[in-house]
């Protein structure tokens, strides 16, 4: 008979509860997926109309011998499309490699994306290490109340508090040790639980139990113990896959990892994990989450269970060759693993109060997936007329330029990243692809035609301004656009290398001082030299660092070296990166650049930072006039040795990024690219005695900046020839000293 029967919904679905009873109680309770809207979009209950529905598809189960679930158990609401929606796009969008696990053990929903793949772990292996050691004592081999003598040699640097806090003799038992080990992710407690177990019983355990990715190689910051080098070299400390975290974690959820009295310990410790900045920092103030997390270089891993109103989910989420390095909370992947365990949770809790909110999605070039289809389709339906961009998933120039577009028509910033306030004006994404017209529509129809392309006149360029100077005097001789002021990106260091510069002509003894990198320099973003905090290096060295790999870093650095001297006074308080950056603009002003606005050293995107094409021409003749800029921007490549805490020596190797330097006759300046300026590039060009400064600004790829960049020269070169002849040969007397054909404004495009 039936005893109870009622339903709720959970995702738009509607989840039947039948109660049945039968004489021999071989069903008990039968759950029924009921794919419906509820009658009132408010209620929790639903009424007995629909029981007769429900009643048949119950009998149905009970007479025609389905599988039956046994007590407590349901038929599984199938939330998959929805974490996929959820997820799939914030890994798309992230710029690095990753691997992701999720289910929620009650519905059985299960997302996997690359879930086979190795992948480091960093700290992550503790909790397999935990395991490991768990199994040791459940047999007999360890007790966790051993004691542990701390000696000098056992102490590591990175995370944890027993090497910095505690002196040699210290003792602690085995239970506490692993107690650090996972509360603080201590590295030196980790070390000493390894020396407890044995460094193969990890992997031996793992390999057991099902989860043959899941090694652990070495000791902590001890490389040399590796009993697997070449994994050790490919993965670090340990490796592993999400779908092996994956299945830890259900069976620690089964209190079956080891024994029950161990899984609910070790679930106990997992809960003490003070990190943070991944799975608990979006979920509702006071969820329980049993997890651990890893952090090394490129590297950040997080996996655990976490407890919700309508059951346990476990997530993983390991990440490699991440682009973000930085070590703070708003590291990329951090943000990731919260965003993900986000998602997770709100998908199986869809009324879930206290969620923290999630900044959207950003889109840049480089992200590809379907979240990027969907956007081009978008663009394609929004713009008029339609773009017609290809709907490929892969977020390229077009795609960059398309959206600056569609951005330029909504009066947002022209930033061509898709962030919140582009989404909220795309409004709802095109998903799907738009239904092909009947053929005889489309061949009906007459397509529009551009107006022939005049058989003289300027090449055609795919930058927004350019502007071609005399290199000899600096005197504008051909442009278009050239007083519009744009971003710059890079461009920017042409000024930080010339304030120093300066310097230097007149004391040469300034090159030889040592910078030693602060962690502001450290932690810029963007294009690097390559130097961490606390690394030494000479000013001399410094400026190769800045101008050939376009070392954001080392702007900064020079910067906060060279403020007060180039502010000429010293204010009480003041940053000294703030008076380099007054003098870039008081310098800017002294040569009468009137569309130059400098925010930062580096270019990196800021609101009033920007210049014109005219005003980077006539900054990069002056820059040219000092013999030592030239030398630096006309080196292809460098080598130096930088000096760290402690003593070590680390070489570098610096290659510049202005590929133009591999022809002859050509030698600067400086490249830039940015999202919002596009690939931009300031150059000289030497040919016949005369010289020649390009400017281009914001051109559609790194590539086309060159082509551009060397159309423009070839078809002023020819401009010049032209004139030559027609002047009988006589040329311009002081290489290029005067405008060649005629007045200046009428080589002028606005």
């Amino acid at each position: 008979m039936i005893n109870s029967l009622s339903g709720f919904r959970v995702q738009g679905k509607v989840l039947w509860k039948v109660d049945c009873g039968k004489v021999d109680n071989s069903v008990k309770i039968i759950n029924v997926v009921k794919h419906q809207r509820a009658r009132e979009p408010g209620s929790e209950l639903l009424d007995v109309a629909s029981w007769p529905r429900l009643i048949v598809c119950a009998l149905v189960l009970i007479f025609f011998g389905l599988e039956r679930p046994g007590h407590g158990q349901s038929i599984a609401v199938d939330f998959s499309d929805q974490l996929q929606a959820s997820v799939q796009p914030l890994i798309d969008a992230h710029e690095g490699q990753v691997a992701v696990a999720i289910k929620h053990f009650d519905s059985g929903t299960t997302y996997l994306y690359q879930a086979k793949r190795p992948m480091p772990t960093a700290s992550l292996i503790k909790f397999p290490l935990m395991v490991a050691t768990y199994q040791a004592v459940h047999e007999g081999r360890l007790k966790l109340e051993r004691m542990i003598t701390l000696h000098e040699e056992d102490k590591v640097g990175g995370s944890g508090i027993l090497a910095p806090n505690f002196s040699e003799g210290t003792t602690l038992s085995l239970g506490d040790a692993i107690g650090l080990m996972i509360a603080h992710s201590d590295n030196t407690a980790t070390n000493l639980v390894i020396d407890q177990v044995g460094l193969g019983t990890t992997t031996e355990l793992m390999e057991k139990l099902g989860c043959s990715d899941t090694k652990l190689h070495s000791k902590v910051f001890r490389r040399d113990t590796s009993i697997a080098p070449e994994r050790s070299r490919q993965f670090g400390l340990g490796s592993t896959s999400a779908a092996d975290m994956l299945r830890l974690l259900e069976l620690l959820h089964q209190d079956k990892l080891v024994s029950k009295t161990a899984s609910r310990q070790m679930f106990e410790r997992l809960l003490t994990c003070s990190d943070t900045t991944r799975l608990t920092r979006l979920l509702p103030e006071g969820t329980r989450v049993a997890h651990k997390t890893g952090s090394v270089s490129a590297v950040r891993t997080a996996a655990g269970l976490i407890e919700s109103p309508t059951g346990s989910i476990a997530v993983c989420v390991l990440t490699r060759e991440n682009e973000d390095r930085r070590w703070s909370s708003e590291n990329a992947a951090n943000l990731l693993c919260a965003h993900i365990g986000r998602a997770a949770y709100r998908c199986f809790n869809p009324e879930a109060d206290g969620l923290s909110p999630v900044p959207p999605v950003v889109l840049s070039e480089g992200a590809s997936g379907k979240l990027v289809e969907a956007l081009q389709r978008t663009l394609n339906a929004r713009l008029k007329p339609s773009p017609d961009i290809g709907v490929d998933g892969d977020f390229g120039p077009q795609t960059r330029r398309t959206v600056l577009q569609f951005q330029q028509a909504s009066g947002l910033a022209a930033t061509g990243r898709v962030d919140g306030a582009t989404w909220k004006s795309l409004g709802p994404l095109e998903t799907k692809a738009q239904p092909v017209p009947d053929p005889a529509v489309v061949n009906r129809e007459i397509l529009p035609r551009q107006p022939a392309d005049p058989a003289s006149g300027f090449p055609f360029v795919t930058c927004r301004a350019w502007a071609i100077a005399d290199g000899k005097t600096g005197q504008l001789l051909w442009s278009k656009h050239p007083d519009q002021p744009l971003d710059m990106a890079s461009t920017t260091k042409i000024m930080t290398a010339l304030l120093v510069v300066r310097l230097a002509e007149t004391d040469p003894g300034i090159l030889n001082e040592t910078i030693t990198f602060s962690q502001r320099a450290d932690d810029t973003t963007g294009s690097t030299a390559g130097l961490l905090a606390g690394e030494t290096i000479s000013v001399g060295e410094l400026l190769y660092g800045l101008l050939l790999p376009s070392g954001n870093d080392a702007s900064v650095a020079l910067g906060e070296h060279f403020g007060p001297r180039v502010a000429g006074s010293h204010v009480e308080d003041a940053d000294p990166l703030d008076l380099f950056i007054e003098a870039m603009n008081s310098h800017a002003q002294s040569l009468g650049l009137k569309a130059t606005s400098f925010k930062n050293t580096h270019g990196i995107t800021a609101a009033g930072h920007h210049a014109s094409a005219y005003d980077l021409a006539r900054l990069a003749w002056q820059a040219m006039r000092q013999p030592l800029f030239v030398r630096y921007v006309q080196t292809r490549q460098h080598g130096t040795t930088v000096i760290g805490p402690g003593g070590y020596r680390k070489n570098l190797l610096w290659k510049n990024t202005n590929r133009l330097l591999g022809t002859t006759g050509y030698d600067g300046i400086k490249t830039g690219t940015t999202n919002a300026a596009g690939s931009c590039l300031v150059s000289r060009s030497h040919r016949d005695g005369q010289a020649l400064i390009a400017v281009v600004l914001g051109s559609s790829s790194s590539d086309a900046r060159y082509v551009d960049t060397r159309n423009l020269y070839r078809w002023a070169w020819q401009e010049l020839e032209g004139e030559k002849k027609m002047k009988g040969g006589e040329g311009k007397a002081e290489g290029g000293s005067s405008n060649p054909t005629g007045s200046l404004q009428s080589f002028r495009i606005e």
